[in-house]
């Protein structure tokens, strides 16, 4: 009997532009940038503001989405190598979140990392999360985070920068060709 966490009943969401945003922050961080450059933060937050509650849920969606793609990828490739994917993904990603406190308090790590499990064992992390209430607004930045972190371990294991984004986007491609 499938989980009522099985991906097969969770919404995609909008993937396209959750992918947007986050290869966005892997491109500023490849640049050099260690600071938001304000015109591009100001497009984002203009973005943001013009969806509305359904295009904000279809955004949040799409960004669980990606995590679930992310960890999908992560596990096959580490299950390749005869290694656990939650025991060489969770520690980095712990440790890296606890070292942005002003991005990641402290309290959202633990939601965060029960996503990252949830995807890591073949459960959608939306609807895993839905099981606790919705979403709050200071776990927005953390979800984001979250991702980044995810797709930049992709781009490490692959030695190449824009796998992730890559994977996805031939993903997408390839399920508008059927």
């Amino acid at each position: 009997m499938p989980s009522p966490c099985d991906p097969q009943y969770a919404p995609v969401g909008d993937v396209g532009a959750a992918l947007m945003m986050i290869d966005s922050r892997l491109k500023q961080v490849h640049g050099g940038k260690t600071e938001v450059d304000p015109d591009q933060q100001a497009m984002i937050d203009q973005y943001l503001a013009s969806l509305g509650r359904k295009g904000a849920d279809d955004l949040l969606q799409g960004a669980c989405t990606l995590v679930y793609l992310f960890m999908k990828w992560l596990r096959s490739a580490y299950d390749n190598h005869g290694k656990d994917v939650i025991e060489y993904v969770v520690p980095n990603l712990v440790a890296t979140m606890r070292m942005m406190p002003k991005s990641i308090p402290p309290e959202t790590i633990p939601t965060m990392i029960g996503l990252v499990v949830a995807a890591g064992t073949g459960l959608s992390p939306n609807l895993w999360r839905e099981q606790y209430g919705g979403w709050t607004k200071e776990e927005m930045n953390p979800l984001e985070a979250t991702t980044f972190l995810l797709a930049e371990h992709i781009n490490r294991l692959t030695d190449d920068p824009d796998f992730a984004t890559r994977m996805v986007t031939e993903a997408l491609s390839d399920a508008d060709e059927d």
